[in-house]
């Protein structure tokens, strides 16, 4: 992980656009250099996320993921190529990610993140994009970043849809994903394997949460947080909806210990 004192003149010349920028500038670029950043999920929402976040600086990204690379990811998947086939998706995506910027240590965790190694890894993190593909594993998401008042920064696409939320638990007042989509409400579980998905919809939605997570790393504008976006590719609108807490709600709505 970087870590320096004081930047380097490859990495003032590397990051000179985002230090141009009055709301960024070279102390916004220093505190990326020292970030943690957890993405769950190194399919087509954390691959256009890994990537972004590691061209711009973020000293360490752990990509966490069980699974191996299939011909049938290649179409939207863009951290992974036809020479990484069989390889696990967190290994392919390091390999990946070392070619865009050798500076960023990436830490793979080539196993489904939950129960007590979900919540180390969510301590460790400064933000956590949530780039998973089934509501068990964002709903466990959902509860670690509320344990450890973690920002999580939620993603989603199928077909032609997608939606992207930020919850940021460093605010009491913030809802939390179990406030939009309760865990035990019906829901049906969409499958890309099974419904299709337009390739664009999770580079969208993936560079949409890079974005965001940037922001509050460096704490630079207003963040989706409250505020859920809905993007119909199809017809290329956004719908902005916003999410109010549920005091009644499991998850957010009452105190939570932290673990000693």
């Amino acid at each position: 992980m970087l870590n320096p004192d004081y930047m380097t003149d490859d990495q003032l010349l590397r990051y000179s656009r985002h230090i141009l920028l009055p709301a960024f500038g070279i102390e916004g670029q220093e505190r990326l250099l020292n970030s943690r950043v957890l993405i769950v999920g190194a399919g087509g929402l954390g691959s256009p996320a890994a990537l972004y976040l590691a061209a711009a600086g973020v000293g360490r990204i752990t990509l966490a993921d069980g699974d191996r690379v299939d011909l049938t990811n290649l179409q939207r998947q863009i951290l992974h190529t036809p020479a990484t086939l069989g390889m696990p998706k967190v290994e392919s995506g390091r390999e990946t990610l070392a070619r865009f910027n050798a500076e960023v240590e990436v830490v793979c965790v080539d196993h489904r993140l939950e129960g007590d190694l979900l919540d180390a890894r969510v301590a460790q993190a400064d933000v956590v994009l949530d780039c998973s593909d089934n509501f068990p594993t964002r709903h466990a998401i959902n509860r670690a970043c509320h344990r450890f008042g973690k920002p999580l920064v939620s993603g989603a696409g199928i077909r032609f849809d997608g939606q992207v939320a930020v919850f940021d638990f460093r605010d009491r007042a913030s809802p939390c994903y179990e406030c939009l989509f309760p865990e035990n409400a019906e829901q049906s579980e969409e499958r890309c394997a099974v419904m299709g998905v337009f390739a664009p919809v999770t580079g969208i939605v993936g560079t949409i949460q890079a974005a965001e997570a940037l922001k509050i790393l460096i704490d630079m504008g207003e963040t989706l947080s409250g505020r859920l976006l809905i993007l119909d590719a199809l017809a290329m609108r956004w719908h902005e909806i916003r999410i109010s807490k549920n005091h009644g709600c499991e998850v957010c709505g009452k105190p939570v210990a932290l673990p000693s």
